[in-house]
């Protein structure tokens, strides 16, 4: 394969996958390590994508630029819904849950299992879901400034809300994890999640693989204090083992 051509198709994979792992691109390209790694430095001193350890990001996943709630409903769809699986399956009869906004936690909703339970959310799309999917179930949706973009709602209302209630769980989802750093892309929705965090028993990150080792704009919790990391099995047993030391690491079945 040409030059002009493995460049092509490692922006490609990169732009389709938001991120990619240097292994993998050896095996798509057939070619040695060394060449690879050239062709993603040369991508990224051109600014055509962000160069990791092990691998590169899309200039799109990186903290210059948030995808929308629609653009992030089609990225690792199949490795979602076997985190939201794995989520769903720790929630008991009878509790009070809090579902932050998120692709991966609109999904929860099609496999909750129990008959009781008590969902309070700022998310429209979970709302929506679990209204659709858990007709049964009480619901609460907090009020607040609508943020578009994700589709939640956020800012002094919604704080006012959450603070006052306790939850037995608090399933929280994130656009980058960094060592102990937890971190999204917008102060107001971080701050949210903040709260509902610290008045949670039991506090879950829910993230597909990709998002680990990944900045993002604003930290708004620590690893440390959160009892379990919720993400897919294909994550590199370096990094299972890295993360392992910060918190319990729940991986799926797949």
């Amino acid at each position: 394969m040409m030059k002009r051509d493995r460049l092509l198709t490692i922006l490609s994979e990169v732009n389709k996958s938001g991120t990619v792992k240097t292994a993998d691109l050896i095996k798509k390209l057939n070619v040695s390590d060394m060449t690879v790694r050239r062709d993603l430095d040369e991508l990224a001193e051109s600014g055509k994508i962000v160069r990791l350890h092990g691998g590169a990001q899309s200039v799109k996943s990186s903290i210059i630029y948030e995808a929308s709630h629609i653009e992030k409903r089609e990225l690792n769809i199949e490795e979602k819904r076997e985190i939201a699986q794995v989520a769903a399956s720790e929630i008991k009869n009878g509790e009070t849950i809090f579902i932050g906004p998120g692709t991966t936690l609109e999904l929860l909703a099609s496999f909750v299992q129990v008959d009781y339970l008590r969902v309070v959310t700022n998310s429209l799309p979970v709302f929506e879901n679990f209204q659709k999917e858990r007709p049964q179930i009480d619901l609460v949706l907090t009020g607040g400034t609508f943020r578009q973009r994700s589709g939640a709602f956020v800012g002094e209302l919604t704080n006012g809300t959450i603070e006052k209630l306790k939850f037995n769980r608090a399933f929280v989802g994130v656009n980058g994890i960094r060592n102990e750093s937890i971190m999204t892309a917008d102060t107001e929705e971080g701050q949210t999640q903040k709260k509902a965090l610290n008045n949670a028993q039991t506090k879950y990150i829910l993230t597909d693989y990709h998002k680990l080792n990944k900045d993002d704009f604003y930290q708004f919790y620590n690893l440390y204090d959160i009892d379990y990391l919720i993400t897919n099995q294909q994550l590199p047993s370096e990094t299972l083992a890295h993360y392992q030391q910060y918190t319990e690491v729940k991986l799926t079945k797949k």
